[in-house]
């Protein structure tokens, strides 16, 4: 780390502060989009929904809904002034449906009223004449007619045919993971307010402000300059802000520019399930070639995702699945083959880990799998693979992992988790148990930091000191009580040698700091801390430069910590020196811009080095399986995950419990079916079932590893908001582990389908025990 980096040890880096808004959100003063006060005539608006999977649309007959009270019109695609089409890269998703519809639940119009509920219940009464055509539904359909939102993805290394063939052990294999609704707390939300000369303003719960900004000033048909975005915070985004909430923010604003009043559109929970995408569901296929000891000497693998009717992120997403199949293990020969298939469902798009989990998840079942066959400990089977000295240390992309601590991280965690004394109680009570089967897995993380998109990977900030030296930040990130506001007012109290209270936060705010990337790839603090950090020293600088001056000593020996400004002379209040340098006219503002170092990659061949650094963790988890039923439970979780150095320790555990009690939702419970009409099923919290207080276990023991971030990142931290989710992979493990006590003689794989409903567990067990 670079000397400004190494904080005195009352700084406020480093200790866990209270989220900036947390009192707020307790005592529910805290403001999101739905709770900003309406301007006088605000309309509401609500969306028509496709009941067809796929079709061709004939026409609209609202007549019945626009005889309802309250209602004012319709907004449909006759009304886009600008681009019909949402400004995305691939430009092949429709505002409103024109000619044709491509999903249950895609949107071809809106119904405005003066009423919230006049909106919706007007909606209901829109008849859409729609000639049904045949719809690709699944990922197996779509293979089959090679139906695709972008062209397949080959990536080779070595000669994995060659590898397999000449392997002592071959195994093939075939299984799928499910998809995953975002289920944020505040769902998708905007307000349009048309401004004076053509400008607007919106309010929208977004994770990329910037991008809402060119979406709706496309649409209107005007520059970007024209439109403001703001958005305090959010309930919740997961990645399904990230693209989405920008269409929520077009259809407002369209309806707003029609009717010349404020629009405000809220989706009802069973519309945004409906209408946004999801995480995106895998299918898989495998054959692999091992020695002896488990070491995998060859992988062809597949990779067939389900992306729905449009492209959306699925570029990016499959991209990043591709470069996380080797996870934390060297595969020298390896061939990957992926398919992001179009069918007629909703748009998936970005959710947390952004397909890092989909691609680590194959190669974890894969070692699995080795493991069983061989009779091994799959421990000792994952460790054999890690990534190694030179020879062994350059990924199937071409990046050398340089900072590689998961072999004495897992080392760590097996130790101070007792694997090897609990593995050996295992084993005894399955032999003694024949309807309750226990399991235990360890499997670790290396997760990739910084956007896949090179672009993306600036950031900049804005840092005010006032006259009475409190200090206001801006920066080009957004909270979604994630606690990135909380860090960064951390970053810039340090640099500036003032308590943490000194520091406050403003709105994100596309007038402030344009053109800023989205916040995602889990690197809000990454970018904006260290963009709002340049800001400070650079103010920092004046005063020092300013009190030397006036002291007759060298700026370099001007101290700031502690809310004081001390030289070789005097200790004065931080305060009283920016009052005596606001009386001196030195520049008490500044901006930051930062932009990731080192990282470079040439996005048609997959190569190079996507990625700053890694971020390191592993899980042990303990579960039990009912054969006679398949319910299964999640005994004991013990975690060892690398932060580097936390720049708030409460927060960082936050996240990564709250990251692997999601991921553990995503493998377990949390189920998306369609009907065999394209109608998604499980639509609302009676059908869906994310976890809940209740299925976290007692034993949940989170550790955070003890070592800075070897590259160059702000306080050396690294990282925190995705990598944890991947954790939860152990839970599939364990419960995979579990399955095959139901025959351990047998050495074939266990076929487990996740998420691990009691449906599909007791599935797994039946082939388990099939002659």
């Amino acid at each position: 780390m670079n000397a400004p980096d190494l904080f005195p040890p009352a700084a406020a880096c480093g200790q866990p502060h209270p989220h900036e808004s947390a009192r707020a959100q307790v005592g529910g003063t805290a403001t999101y989009v739905d709770d900003i006060p309406e301007l006088k005539g605000t309309l509401y608006a609500a969306p028509i929904l496709s009941p067809v999977a796929h079709g061709r649309l004939r026409g609209i007959d609202a007549a019945a809904a626009l005889q309802q009270p309250g209602v004012v019109g319709l907004v449909t695609a006759a009304d886009v002034p600008g681009d019909q089409r949402f400004a995305v890269t691939a430009h092949d998703e429709p505002i409103f449906a024109i000619d044709t519809v491509e999903h249950v639940g895609q949107v071809i119009g809106l119904v405005v009223a003066t009423t919230v509920n006049g909106a919706r219940r007007a909606v209901r009464q829109v008849r859409c004449d729609i000639a049904a055509l045949p719809a690709v539904l699944t990922i197996e359909q779509a293979l089959q007619a090679q139906s695709y939102v972008l062209p397949p993805v080959h990536l080779k290394r070595g000669d994995a045919p060659a590898a397999i063939a000449a392997a002592p052990h071959t195994l093939s294999g075939e299984f799928s993971v499910g998809g995953q609704e975002h289920f944020y707390l505040e769902g998708q939300v905007a307000y349009a307010i048309a401004q004076e000369q053509d400008g607007w303003l919106i309010h929208s719960s977004t994770q990329h402000p910037g991008e809402v900004q060119h979406w709706v000033a496309d649409a209107l048909g005007l520059d970007h300059h024209h439109v403001r975005v703001e958005c305090r915070r959010m309930g919740g985004g997961f990645g399904g802000k990230e693209t989405q909430a920008g269409h929520l923010a077009v259809w407002a604003a369209l309806a707003a520019r029609k009717f010349l009043r404020p629009v405000k559109l809220r989706l009802e929970r069973i519309d945004d399930f409906m209408v946004t995408g999801k995480r995106h569901n895998f299918l898989y296929r495998y054959t692999v070639g091992f020695d002896d000891r488990g070491r995998i000497l060859g992988l062809q693998l597949m990779l067939a995702s389900q992306c729905g009717f449009s492209a959306d992120l699925s570029g990016p997403v499959n991209d990043r699945a591709v470069f996380h199949v080797d996870n934390a293990y060297f595969l020298e020969h390896v061939e990957i083959d992926s398919y992001r298939c179009k069918t007629h469902t909703q748009s998936n798009t970005a959710f947390r880990g952004f397909g890092g989990p989909q691609g680590m998840i194959a190669t974890e079942a894969v070692l699995g799998d080795i493991a069983r066959h061989l009779g091994l400990d799959p421990l000792m089977v994952r460790e054999r693979n890690f990534y190694g000295p030179p020879g062994r240390h350059v990924t199937h992309y071409g990046m050398a992992v340089e900072d590689n601590i998961a072999p004495q991280l897992v080392a760590r965690l097996a130790a101070d988790s007792r694997y090897p004394e609990r593995r050996a109680r295992i084993e005894q009570w399955n032999a003694r148990h024949p309807v309750l089967k226990r399991g235990l897995a360890i499997t670790p993380v290396k997760f990739g930091i910084s956007f896949t998109a090179t672009f993306f990977n600036q950031a900049g900030a804005l840092v005010h000191v006032y006259g009475d030296g409190t200090v206001q930040v801006n920066h080009g990130g957004t909270e979604m009580g994630q606690g990135l506001h909380t860090k960064v007012c951390q970053i810039v109290a340090d640099e500036l040698g003032v308590p943490f209270e000194r520091v406050r936060i403003t709105a994100s705010d596309t007038s402030k700091v344009p053109n800023a990337s989205a916040t995602a790839a889990s690197s809000g603090t990454d970018l904006n801390g260290r963009a709002a950090q340049f800001a400070a020293r650079q103010i920092r600088q004046r005063l020092a430069e300013f009190v030397a001056q006036h002291q007759g000593c060298d700026a370099a020996s001007v101290v700031f910590a502690g809310g004081k400004v001390v030289t070789p002379q005097e200790a004065r209040d931080f305060g009283d020196v920016v009052h005596a340098a606001y009386i001196a006219r030195v520049q008490l503002w500044s901006d930051g811009f930062y932009a990731t170092p080192k990282i470079h990659y040439d996005k048609h061949t997959l190569s190079g080095r996507p990625f700053y650094y890694f971020a390191y963790g592993a899980a042990c988890t303990e579960v039990v399986v009912d054969t006679l039923t398949g319910e299964n439970r999640v005994l004991a979780v013990d975690i060892l995950h690398d932060v580097g150095r936390s720049l708030n320790p409460a927060i960082d555990i936050g996240q990564i419990e709250g990251g692997f009690v999601q991921g553990m939702g995503w493998l377990t419970t949390e189920e998306l079916k369609w009907n065999a009409d394209g109608k998604l099923a499980t639509h609302a919290p009676s059908t869906y079932k994310i976890p809940t207080a209740g299925d976290v276990p007692r034993h949940f023991k989170v550790a955070l590893w003890p070592e800075p971030n070897r590259e160059d990142n702000v306080f050396g931290s690294k990282a925190v908001g995705e990598p944890p989710f991947m954790l939860a992979i152990s839970v599939y493990e364990a419960l995979r582990d579990a399955v095959a006590a139901v025959a351990p003689e047998r050495r074939e794989p266990v076929v487990l389908h996740a998420p691990a409903t009691p449906e599909s567990v007791l599935s797994a067990v039946r082939t388990r025990r099939a002659p």
